[in-house]
């Protein structure tokens, strides 16, 4: 219990910090800030991350882990395939949904090590999941077999970062889930065999 109570302020912090960062980058955000706003003092701060790089590398693998869980639970699930997918690919659209350019930026230019740790996380994680599970769905009928698997990854991934992003979504009146559910029908009514898109649409609802 005495350990849990030490490492709250950390899970605060790091819950806190997440917040930010997604939303508006971390260049310009100090510890200092953070500690004012969390009601922490300064020492308790730097006892837990002696520098902003560290508390952005915890902030960015606290993420990826708990992504990943998401990922593998759902991939694991004993759910029909389609239905699968499209919880993996919504999962994907809420996270993109939260990542600002400003956050990208901030990694690629100020931390080009861990960058490279998410830009593998996002290939090896999420990616290669979203190829897998279209390779089942076709093996099951349910995707059209004249569809490109990587065409259709890359259509996925680069309508959400285009659209489903703060700094778009602040511009037009449409909401991030308005821009999920037509880049889901575009896709997948594109994609789909006739059989898969009449039982898409019968768990549509649970999923946008």
């Amino acid at each position: 219990m005495q350990l849990l109570e030490e490492q709250e302020p950390k899970v605060r912090i790091v819950s806190h910090a997440e917040e930010r960062f997604l939303r508006a980058g971390f260049n310009k955000v100090t510890l200092d800030e953070l500690s004012s706003e969390l009601g922490i003092s300064k020492k308790t701060m730097y006892k837990f991350f002696p520098s902003k790089e560290d508390l952005v590398r915890t902030v960015i693998r606290t993420l990826m882990k708990r992504v990943e869980r998401n990922v593998v639970t759902i991939a694991e699930s004993d759910k029909p395939v389609i239905q699968r997918l499209a919880e993996l690919m919504l999962l994907v659209g809420k996270l993109f949904g939260r990542v600002s350019r400003a956050f990208q930026l901030d990694i690629q230019r100020f931390t080009p090590q861990l960058w490279k740790e998410v830009d593998k996380f996002r290939n090896e994680k999420i990616l290669s999941r979203i190829a897998e599970m279209i390779k089942e769905a076709k093996r099951e009928g349910k995707f059209r077999s004249d569809v490109n698997d990587e065409v259709v990854v890359m259509m996925f991934i680069s309508s959400v970062q285009s659209i489903v992003n703060p700094e778009v979504l602040s511009q037009h009146s449409f909401s991030p889930k308005d821009a999920m559910y037509t880049i889901f029908h575009v896709i997948f009514e594109g994609s789909l065999t006739d059989q898969a898109r009449r039982e898409f649409l019968q768990y549509e609802i649970s999923i946008t």
